[in-house]
């Protein structure tokens, strides 16, 4: 009786100390997109918290004529706008990896990092994909029409 007392206790004492733990991946934040670093990576304000936030799943080159382009269209996208974070997990550096979504009426909700592969501004990561194959679909049809990095004869 009293083992299993233990046990009992043991498994609410998880239960509770799960449920009080952080961010999970799949977690979303509203709030509002501050600086734009690069075509990959953002500054996210929620309330009084300040993330830096790389998009998820989205190669952009660092310099050069077509990072400035990818810079620029997600500036013009979300710069100063709200927005909603989908925390997914952090890089092995530690930075905050997630999908970023415009939360504007007028535009509708965009996700950033297939918009910046669907003009040709970024590539999918090799190997990652979402759920249904949109970030393969996106890049091969910004190959085919020769945008951005595949405006070139090779990559950028």
């Amino acid at each position: 009786m009293r083992r299993r007392w233990n046990i009992e206790c043991l498994l609410g004492l998880l239960l509770l100390g799960t449920s009080a733990a952080p961010a999970f991946a799949g977690d979303s934040l509203y709030g509002l997109v501050t600086g734009v670093q690069s075509a990959s990576v953002v500054i996210f304000e929620a309330g009084e918290d300040r993330y830096e936030v790389r998009l998820i799943g989205i190669d952009a080159p660092k310099a050069g004529p077509v990072a400035e382009a990818g810079r620029k269209l997600l500036a013009d996208l979300v710069l100063g706008k709200s927005a909603r974070m989908r925390f997914e997990g952090r890089a092995a550096s530690g930075e905050m990896v997630s999908r970023l979504f415009t939360d504007d009426p007028v535009l509708g909700i965009k996700d950033l990092g297939l918009e910046l592969v669907k003009a040709g501004l970024a590539a999918r990561q090799k190997g990652f994909d979402y759920k249904y194959g949109e970030l393969s679909t996106a890049e091969n049809e910004a190959r085919s029409a020769r945008r951005g990095l595949w405006a070139a004869a090779t990559p950028q």
